[in-house]
């Protein structure tokens, strides 16, 4: 699953390279399910390595919390700028 969102990261920071954007906002809803466990952020990382191997570098980040069908996620809203 987590090469899946990656793949998915991959191709939308490219499309938006390849169209010229500035900046990217892409949002990034962590996959585990117990996240009020410190420790890695599942998928995550990998999302945010597939958008910066498109030419993009992560600016900043915020997190929010919240409750959806599947239980609490952790989402990331991500700021990425043209390299």
């Amino acid at each position: 699953m987590n090469d899946v969102k990656a793949g998915e990261a991959e191709k939308a920071a490219a499309t938006a390279y390849a169209a010229g954007r500035y900046t990217l906002v892409f949002k990034i809803i962590e996959a585990n399910s117990s996240h009020r466990a410190t420790g890695v952020m599942a998928g995550v990382g990998e999302q945010i390595e597939a958008i910066e191997a498109q030419g993009w570098a992560l600016a900043t980040m915020c997190a929010a919390e919240g409750k959806a069908l599947s239980g609490d996620r952790t989402a990331l809203v991500c700021l990425f700028r043209r390299r």
